[in-house]
């Protein structure tokens, strides 16, 4: 007799917390500990080389993931964009928009540092003496650069600004540019009663925060909802089909969104469960129905947390680049996509069924005269 697959527990839990791990299992160490303490965010402090505060709202406060059951398996769910940076999904960015052989190590700089007159120095150093040589302008590192409105376009600002730097004549010049597209996902509910019960149980059990969380998990499900997946690609869809067509401009090498997996996996159904073909180079392209002989430079990046790495914060791991456009996600989303809804009118279990029940209830003889 064939085992049976075991359910996994339902609900919806604060995975990481100021960076680290505290579900399914919890990572407690003395660092994961100050950390939490001093509600430091490790990713800031690492790319900008100083020690920063989580800078989100005391209801979310050092909220990073939320594990969530909604695509039918656990998965961790971006809830911070911050927690997304560093050198495996920025550096990744940086090489492949600038076209960068894969074993390179650029030098990739948050604007805010540039405050600095060491930092400034170092940079016109490293470009004198040939090497490459990045900087990026975030909201929190630098400030959002945006690209403003006209009368027959809106105003659009950008996650993540990259800038290539180059050397003319002894002098740092700015060179061209692309852009990064961090997506996260909302939530139902509250993180508040969460957020509470982590911070009360590192203030009560101290060195033994961890064991004890271990043992009382459901802390970190008080009040946590699903994921409102279908809101946040109604949100996401125009802004990445204008954005992809950005590397149009010849100062601009193109636009990579970054989505989580778990968004990804929930986006498949908005997308027309796209084909992926394999390049010759490993990546992968999501093509539409004719040739694109003028399409933008444009990549998806779908990334996870790798948290059986064996290291506080787990790193995250890019599982899939997809080489696109904005007329190929069209063609799925648009197209494909809402073939696959018309032939459910019609099905045993679509539109027009469900129709013939409802009139059952308040017109019976109305409702016989539906057809599928």
């Amino acid at each position: 007799m064939a085992k049976k697959r075991r359910r996994e527990a339902p609900g919806n839990y604060v995975s990481e917390w100021f960076g680290h791990r505290v579900f399914p299992s919890v990572e407690s160490t003395a660092t994961s500990v100050r950390d939490q303490q001093d509600e430091r965010c490790p990713f800031l402090s690492k790319v900008t080389g100083e020690s920063r505060r989580c800078i989100k709202s005391d209801a979310s406060k050092g909220v990073c993931t939320i594990n969530s059951l909604s695509n039918g398996k656990r998965q961790d769910w971006l809830v911070c964009p911050y927690r997304s940076f560093g050198p495996e999904l920025i550096g990744s960015a940086v090489r492949t928009l600038f076209g960068l052989r894969a074993d390179s190590d650029p030098q990739i700089i948050p604007a805010i540092s540039l405050e600095h007159s060491t930092m400034r120095s170092d940079i016109s150093t490293r470009l004198s003496a040939g090497e490459l040589v990045f900087i990026y302008f975030d909201a929190k590192l630098g400030g959002e650069l945006s690209i403003p409105q006209t009368d027959r376009s809106p105003e659009f600002s950008f996650d993540v600004t990259i800038i290539e730097l180059v050397n003319e004549g002894g002098v740092p010049h700015v060179g061209r540019l692309g852009f990064l597209e961090i997506q996260t996902m909302d939530f139902h509910g509250s993180y508040r009663a969460a957020v509470r019960n982590l911070r009360e149980g590192l203030r009560m059990h101290g060195d033994k925060f961890g064991p004890t969380l271990q043992e009382y998990q459901h802390w970190l499900s008080e009040g946590v909802e699903g994921p409102n997946i279908a809101n946040v690609f109604k949100r996401t869809f125009y802004q990445m089909m204008f954005k992809f067509q950005l590397g149009k401009h010849d100062r601009c090498m193109g636009c990579v969104l970054a989505t989580p997996e778990a968004v990804w996996d929930s986006w498949q159904k908005h997308l027309g469960k796209p084909t992926l073909r394999t390049g010759t180079d490993g990546v992968l392209h999501l093509e539409g129905n004719q040739p694109e002989t003028t399409a933008s430079p444009a990549w998806i990046f779908v990334f996870d947390t790798a948290p059986k790495s064996g290291v506080t914060p787990s790193p995250i791991e890019i599982t899939k680049i997809i080489q696109t456009s904005a007329a190929s996600v069209g063609y799925w989303a648009l197209e494909v996509a809402p073939e696959a809804a018309l032939e459910n009118i019609s099905s045993d279990a679509g539109l027009m069924r469900a129709m013939s029940r409802r009139l059952k209830a308040i017109w019976p003889e109305l409702a016989d005269t539906v057809t599928l």
